[in-house]
């Protein structure tokens, strides 16, 4: 028993389930709304959209990189589907349209990533400005508006009872698991975040695993831009602002290290939900959206801190 007992201590989604109970509970204790089938389901379908981005910059933080554009990509992603979908094509064309805008900005972070050699943090954050440049020049700076009503599903559907984002998420994250724990690509992805010149020596080409982690975190940008075009019914240029952050909270939160080479996707789904959780409880207890920062702020420092104190 104490065999298992420290092995599930090791674990890196230990700290991350047992702060999102606390979070939960103390949520539920302040609130008498919080717990209402109504409140829990806006609140998974919320997290939904974050934790879609989040499965994509968890593989990159795993690499030991880190993806800035993820909202400015989701923005223009959604864009481009409504334009075309506006434009006479169909929701399918204008969907698999979208997501390919997401993997080409993707590859690009990626290629300067990985073959130009470029820092992350610079090559993202100069994407991040090019995505949302695009997004604004294309719309004019405007929404649009006028969607078809069968794209509605995507964002407001249902299947068997269950929001059709909520699915989706789950299906991405089903996906994810299978690619990390049951692959070798998976175990690649890790080994280059745990000792990339290792990695590199023992033959594996890690430039080439750069360039798919940083196109996953593209497409899967921009799938949660298009689930959220189609839950606002219009495509918002301004749509994703704050996201990266948002991800690489749920990520970090999650109990994936910074600095690469340890973390677990369950882990990202648990920081995202615990994410959820504490933006719904602060608006229904009325704290103030500066305050809120402060204190998502904290709660991150404290997960860093503590996935570095781990690390030691």
């Amino acid at each position: 028993m104490n065999v298992q007992w420290s092995r599930w201590r090791k674990s890196p989604i230990f700290y991350p389930l047992i702060g999102f109970i606390v979070i939960f509970i103390a949520m539920a204790l302040v609130n008498d709304n919080f717990l209402t089938s109504n409140n829990l389901s806006n609140v998974a379908r919320q997290v939904s959209i974050n934790a879609i981005i989040a499965v994509g910059m968890t593989c990159v933080i795993l690499t030991g990189g880190i993806d800035l554009s993820v909202g400015p990509v989701m923005a223009l992603a959604g864009t481009v589907t409504a334009g075309l979908m506006i434009a006479g094509f169909p929701p399918e064309v204008a969907v698999l349209a979208g997501l390919m805008v997401g993997a080409l900005f993707g590859a690009c972070n990626g290629t300067f990533v990985a073959y130009a050699k470029m820092p992350p943090i610079i090559v993202t954050l100069a994407t991040m400005g090019i995505a949302r440049g695009i997004a604004l020049i294309y719309t004019g700076g405007y929404p649009i508006s006028g969607l078809p009503n069968g794209f509605s599903f995507l964002g407001r559907g249902e299947v068997f009872g269950l929001q059709t984002p909520i699915l989706i998420m789950l299906v991405v994250y089903v996906l994810a698991y299978v690619l990390l724990n049951k692959t070798p690509i998976g175990r690649y992805i890790y080994a280059i975040g745990g000792n990339e010149e290792a990695t590199r020596l023992s033959g594996i080409r890690v430039s080439r695993y750069k360039l798919m982690v940083y196109t996953l975190s593209g497409t899967t940008a921009a799938l949660a831009g298009i689930v959220l075009t189609s839950r606002l019914m219009s495509g918002q240029p301004n749509a994703g602002i704050g996201f990266e952050l948002d991800a690489i909270a749920a990520v970090v939160l999650g109990g994936t290290a910074i600095a690469g080479g340890r973390g677990a996707i369950i882990g990202t789904l648990i920081g995202a939900m615990m994410l959820g959780v504490l933006n719904n409880g602060l608006n229904l207890m009325g704290v103030s959206p500066y305050v809120q920062n402060v204190i998502k702020g904290g709660i991150i420092l404290l997960a860093i801190y503590i996935s570095r104190s781990r690390d030691k």
